[in-house]
């Protein structure tokens, strides 16, 4: 067994997931995302659904200077070459510097050593939030490789939450471990939220859009712990409101653009399932 976990201080209820979506609501915040060619359309729309602004600038010439100027910061490695770590550091440093929150979204971690070493240089630099799937969570708090490429194979089990709270004691930020119930940790802490449906698994690019979320409610001005699981239990409840009649997944992607636009505070308020 890991070390023992506590729950934390910070409280996260419904009523706080409400606030974090009316925030992001009003204040529309500019997340820039430097994330990967097969999602990036998907990434987009599940952010101006949700009610915040995209971009998307990966030249060296303005990367940085973009991410100092934005709400938020996404850095999703799902895509990599090495022109491309450059400007992913030279963005997270920029966002660093400028106090600005920045989500590094893990993707593959584990299917190569050039994955691993781009990923240990992009950690050093300081995340608020590291969203990633239950293996790709274990490969960077263990350093050893868990799952096939971008898929988990790892359950929810106490050893993906004693990772997640070693790695984000490690790092000194919030971690966020996505499965059939998503945990969120800030290393002192545990929360579970439990919103969510099995066809979210069945579309491309459910999991980076979830990071980009969790970046624009920290770009709206949530801390990190609460702001991550309020994004988590968004998503999730807009996924089973689209899953609603058993579409195929064609139908529900769509559909779960459409809810993430719909469901309001109040809605999030009713429905949010965050228990510590």
């Amino acid at each position: 067994m890991g070390e023992e976990t506590h729950v934390s201080t910070t409280a996260v209820s419904p009523e706080t997931a409400s606030e974090a979506l009316a925030a992001l609501r009003w204040k529309r915040p500019l997340v820039h995302c430097l994330t990967n060619d097969v999602v990036a359309n998907v990434t987009a729309n599940a952010l101006l659904a949700a009610g915040a602004s995209p971009v998307m600038a990966h030249a060296p010439e303005e990367a940085a200077v973009i991410a100092a100027r934005a709400g938020a910061l996404l850095v999703n490695i799902g895509t990599l070459t090495r022109d491309r770590v450059e400007v992913m550091v030279a963005a997270a440093e920029a966002a660093r510097a400028a106090g600005a929150p920045w989500v590094f979204d893990p993707v593959g971690v584990g299917a190569s050593p050039f994955r691993q070493e781009a990923a240990a240089r992009i950690l050093a630099i300081g995340p608020t939030l590291v969203k990633g799937n239950a293996a790709e969570i274990v490969t960077l708090a263990t350093g050893r490789p868990a799952g096939r490429g971008v898929d988990s194979e790892e359950g929810e089990s106490r050893a993906v939450q004693d990772a997640a709270v070693a790695l984000a004691r490690r790092l000194r930020c919030a971690v966020a471990a996505t499965g059939r119930v998503d945990l969120v940790t800030d290393g002192v802490g545990v929360l579970q939220v439990h919103n969510g449906h099995a066809l979210m698994g069945r579309i491309t690019g459910s999991g980076c859009a979830a990071g980009a979320l969790c970046a624009a409610v920290l770009g709206a001005g949530a801390p990190a712990l609460a702001g991550a699981a309020s994004a988590l239990a968004y998503f999730g409840l807009a996924g089973e409101r689209a899953a609603a009649g058993e579409p195929g997944p064609g139908m529900f992607q769509a559909r779960l653009l459409d809810e993430l636009a719909a469901v309001t505070p109040e809605d999030l308020a009713a429905g949010a399932r965050i228990t510590a």
